[in-house]
């Protein structure tokens, strides 16, 4: 019933495999190979692909890998246990030739093959065929209960408590001991709340005008002024609901034109650790302890890491990452990450398990925030330029992220590089939206206006009102910019929450009416486990509702607010880990200029520290 077996080396050798049938089972490998194995998300030891699944396990001291194919809609419970036998029978019959390194010896393995699948499918059947057994009593939550937890407290007219105490010795004679008592916490509030009272009576009498003649003050509130709050002589100047499109001056701030020009400066991460590699040359390093990984560092020698030597420094890496605002389920799938790639290695003699399953620890994170394809949005949009058709850029995302904020930063970077920008203003529910989007656009104009730029307007802004389709407003600002030969096309969408099934609907709508060159997901850096919900919710709800057979889905990343979370950067590792797709942005502040680019190495200094 198996498709497919192979063992094969993690440099791509195949040592020896078995195929049932005369389909062509390298692309499914492929993908295991490209989408697990390499990015490092070898935690889960299976993996589907089109009709298959595939699972496999690593054998880490001689970097072998073993593959089993078979039907996604079979249910086969022996396949664990045939890969660990079959695991541990090529291990035992070819050991030699893989010490000596002598992978393309003919390993004669057909005869072990169907001897131990054969025995692992009468073990499936006989399994099958075995009744339930019922747990006994020791193995049941009751056997585990304590004599504290069969307290029981019932309370009567007299605020009393009557307190059953069962012990094994009274119910093995079938007594039970009763004890009354009086409950002193009540009795001692009750006293304190009497005393409290007659205090406060007292009080009041010392207070009492002792004649009528006493006079009282007529005490007002008077409103409280804030320090540098201004005075109510300035509303009238604050109020703007009167004013023209026209009649409004924006105060141009000159210093920010020219800082974005060309690539995006990388982010960096402030790191406490000042000391430079130079100044510690030297000088003995003192003896630390505490941290997350120094109760392993004396554990050195030739030895292999199974799962009982990792398993306390895992726990204490998964901790740590989940203080590093790292997604619960993310860290947890990260640690079974490693411990599956470490699980067999043999260290070398100076090499301590902390050390080791750190740098592993780093190897995985780096592979996860490096991009698994280009992502040059200048070159895209001076590409669909000389196609004469704009480069189109779609925002999405969940309630108050920073959509209409970031997409201004990006706007204004395009500009700096000389494209024109249409922003198409799709949010038509929130009240206020399309308004912001207009002062964006006149600040814009300020910052670099048409005489700048040889008469031409380099920002425009494409809006109907509210409440529209806003599928509709987009098809038409792509058209509008492609006849007005606008460069780059913006799209602002209304921001909902990933549970909400019509307006999911409405976004799967649009991007599938309109077909963006570019579906940024806008998330915010605070998040932790939100973020997996988020990101896995808005992914289906794009494949699912758009009735394609390819849907378009999330393409890369805004993550927004990086600068209110100091080192917690887990957010990063969560939104990459789930979709796979890059960040492509990171917002760093509230100016046009605070736009950076990921920086996989400061991202991952800042999480393990």
């Amino acid at each position: 019933m198996l498709d497919l077996f192979s063992i094969f080396s993690k440099g791509g050798i195949v040592l020896w495999c078995f195929q049932s049938t005369s389909e062509i089972f390298s692309p499914s490998v492929n993908a295991l190979i490209r989408n697990v194995i390499l990015q490092e998300r070898s935690g889960n030891n299976s993996y589907n692909h089109n009709s298959l699944t595939l699972q496999y396990k690593l054998d880490n001291e001689f970097e072998l890998v073993f593959v089993v194919a078979y039907q996604k809609i079979l249910q086969l419970s022996y396949v664990d246990k045939f890969l660990n036998d079959i695991h541990l029978e090529f291990r035992d019959k070819y050991k030699n030739d893989l010490q000596s390194g002598h992978l393309a010896t003919d390993f004669n393995f057909k005869a072990s093959f169907d001897n131990i699948l054969r025995q692992c499918e009468q073990w499936a059947k006989s399994q099958a065929k075995l009744p339930k057994q019922m747990r006994t009593f020791e193995d049941s939550f009751k056997s585990k209960k304590t004599v504290a937890s069969m307290i029981e407290r019932k309370g009567d007219e007299k605020n009393k408590k009557t307190v059953k105490i069962v012990e094994n010795k009274s119910i093995a004679n079938g007594k039970v001991e009763e004890f009354d008592y009086e409950d002193d916490v009540i009795v001692a509030n009750r006293a304190k709340l009497a005393q409290k009272l007659a205090s406060k009576g007292k009080k009041d009498v010392k207070k009492s005008p002792k004649s009528p003649k006493a006079v009282v003050e007529n005490r007002t509130k008077k409103p409280r002024v804030w320090e540098l709050g201004g005075d109510s002589r300035d509303l009238p100047t604050l109020d703007f609901s009167t004013d023209k499109e026209g009649d409004v001056e924006v105060s141009a701030d000159t210093q920010l034109v020219g800082q974005m020009t060309g690539a995006i400066r990388d982010l960096e991460v402030e790191s406490d650790d000042s000391s430079s590699e130079e100044e510690e040359q030297g000088k003995p390093s003192p003896k630390k302890t505490g941290g997350m990984f120094s109760i392993f560092k004396g554990l050195v020698g030739s030895k292999a890491l199974n799962e009982e030597t990792m398993r306390p420094v895992l726990d204490k890496m998964r901790d740590h990452l989940i203080g590093k605002n790292v997604a619960a389920d993310i860290a947890n799938k990260l640690c079974d990450s490693v411990a599956t790639k470490l699980d067999g290695k043999v260290l070398g003699t100076f090499d301590s398990v902390a050390k080791t399953i750190k740098a592993t620890l780093t190897e995985s994170l780096m592979q996860i925030l490096s991009p698994k394809r280009r992502v040059d949005i200048l070159r895209d949009c001076l590409h669909a330029k000389q196609q004469g058709s704009p480069y189109v850029m779609s925002f999405c995302g969940v309630n108050g992220v920073g959509k209409s904020t970031n997409l201004a930063k990006i706007c204004f970077w395009l500009i700096e590089n000389d494209l024109s920008v249409l922003i198409a203003a799709c949010d038509t529910f929130r009240a206020g939206a399309v308004e912001q989007l207009r002062t964006h656009m006149r600040r814009l104009l300020a910052l670099h206006p048409p005489s700048a730029h040889n008469e031409r307007c380099m920002v425009h802004l494409y809006e109907k009102g509210y409440g529209k389709d806003a599928a509709g407003i987009a098809a038409e600002a792509i058209k509008y910019a492609a006849d007005a030969k606008i460069d780059v096309v913006l799209i602002d969408t209304a921001g909902r929450m990933q549970d909400n099934e019509p307006l999911m609907r409405a976004l799967a709508k649009l991007i599938k009416v309109n077909q963006p060159d570019l579906v940024l997901f806008v998330g915010e850096a605070l998040v932790g486990n939100e973020a997996v919900d988020q990101l896995v919710k808005f992914n289906q709800a794009l494949a699912d509702y758009s009735s394609s057979v390819n849907p378009h889905v999330i393409d890369g990343i805004v993550l927004t607010k990086f600068d209110t979370i100091d080192d917690k950067v887990g957010a990063a590792i969560s939104m990459t880990y789930i979709t796979g797709q890059p960040i492509v942005f990171v917002g760093t502040g509230q100016t046009y200029t605070d736009l950076k680019a990921l920086n996989a190495t400061a991202v991952v200094h800042a999480l393990m520290k």
